[in-house]
């Protein structure tokens, strides 16, 4: 049973594409409609020789040091959609089918891949060399939701970016391939996109291949057509024109709105699937400059507003974004899992659950809510872009309250 792939997207703009020596990154994380994604931070650590980590079904080494990490995820799982880490690098994950049926045995999830490879790699090429090296030693396999009834399973495909290049990922089973981004815009979403440029492999990939049948060794290899089920690998990404035709110009703004639109089909809202949380990250290509992320925190961007966290020593942590937790008592963590679903809905998700009725039910007062909120968002891409601009060293205070703030400010409009 080959269940469609959640249509995702996740665009990386360089320049010339994009503003003033600014990366620019972002992602739709389309997933089933009812699935709660909270926004977490986890701080640098320290870890003791021989200790493990306990990823969302299994148990791995851990290392010796993990950078900190900010991360939008599915809050049943141990892994994130997406997110980035004190380096700047950000991390997003496609759930791809291919020819080759995804494991239903429990291993490594495509979105545990992401937090490991942000919580290791302090470059994109680091985080796509330990994300290989985990799938070659532990594989990648298991459900993807938090559905009791059928396990639904997928291969995976990253898009990983730092302020330098961007790499784009794709795997099935253990084998990947790899392609380099250092320039204009790139969009992947839920189907393979690597052709004949490829810029790192996996060593036997090819050999694979021609064992298989699937390759004669005479054509040039083209990823895509190798490992899609037929006619699958069709240009999928409708937002790139749209970024493409910034001229130059790709913004925070731009980016946000590309994930906001109906219209082209990136921001989902189907039968089946939502866009749960949203992501946009600006990576200056100046270290000296830190770099915003924005985050959601909450379903349909369309809907929600883009609230920036910067990295910096003690930064303030936002329990309302934060779903509550079960510890051991989650029925995902239990054998058999997902026997039940317990209420994963953090402070902010129910406050746009209301807002949402008031949208619907009175639209006077919803339109004049939703001015509200994005000049809230506006007031929010302004400080950052003045930090982003100006000539001083920022001040860690300023922004260690930065997320915490916009959230409570964006809850007190809903009381």
């Amino acid at each position: 049973r080959m269940a469609a792939a959640p249509p995702s997207y996740c665009f990386v703009a360089f320049p010339p594409c994009s503003k003033d020596g600014l990366v620019v990154f972002g992602k739709n994380s389309a997933r089933p409609r009812d699935e709660v994604q909270e926004v977490v931070y986890f701080a640098a650590a320290a870890h003791d020789p021989g200790s493990k980590v306990e990823c969302t079904y299994i148990e791995i080494e851990q290392v010796p040091k993990t950078h900190a990490v900010v991360l939008s995820r599915p809050s049943w799982l141990w892994g994130a959609e997406m997110g980035a880490n004190e380096h700047g690098v950000c991390v997003a994950n496609e759930a791809v089918v291919t020819r080759e049926p995804a494991s239903e045995s429990e291993a490594l999830l495509g979105m545990d891949l992401v937090r490991l490879g942000l919580e290791r790699g302090a470059t994109a090429k680091e985080a796509l060399d330990v994300i290989v090296a985990l799938l070659e030693e532990h594989g990648q396999g298991g459900n993807y939701y938090e559905d009791g009834s059928s396990c639904h399973t997928f291969q995976s495909a990253f898009l990983i970016v730092d302020r330098n290049e961007a790499w784009i990922l794709e795997t099935s089973g253990k084998y990947w391939a790899a392609e380099k981004i250092t320039e204009g815009v790139k969009c992947i979403c839920n189907q393979l996109s690597l052709t004949t440029k490829i810029d790192a492999e996996h060593p036997e990939l090819r050999n694979y291949v021609r064992n298989q049948g699937w390759w004669n060794g005479d054509s040039d290899f083209n990823f895509s057509e190798v490992f899609s089920l037929a006619d699958d690998h069709l240009a999928c990404c409708s937002g790139k024109e749209s970024l493409e035709k910034q001229g130059g110009d790709v913004s925070a703004q731009a980016m946000i709105d590309v994930l906001r639109d109906k219209d082209s089909g990136v921001c989902v809202d189907s039968e089946s699937f939502l866009t749960t949380a949203s992501i946009v990250s600006v990576l200056p290509q100046d270290p000296s400059f830190p770099c915003v992320h924005y985050f959601t925190g909450t379903p349909d961007p369309s809907r929600s507003i883009f609230k920036p966290f910067i990295f910096v020593d003690d930064v303030k942590l936002v329990p309302k974004v934060q779903s509550p937790s079960f510890g051991n008592d989650d029925p995902a963590k239990k054998i058999p899992r997902f026997q039940e679903k317990p209420d994963r809905r953090h402070e902010l998700y129910k406050a746009h659950e209301w807002a949402r009725s008031l949208l619907e039910n009175d639209q006077d007062k919803g339109q004049k809510l939703m001015r509200i909120m994005l000049d809230l968002e506006k007031q929010g891409l302004e400080a950052m872009e003045d930090i982003l601009t100006r000539t001083e060293v920022l001040d860690p205070a300023e922004v260690v309250d930065l997320f915490y703030d916009c959230v409570d400010t964006e809850l007190k409009f809903f009381k």
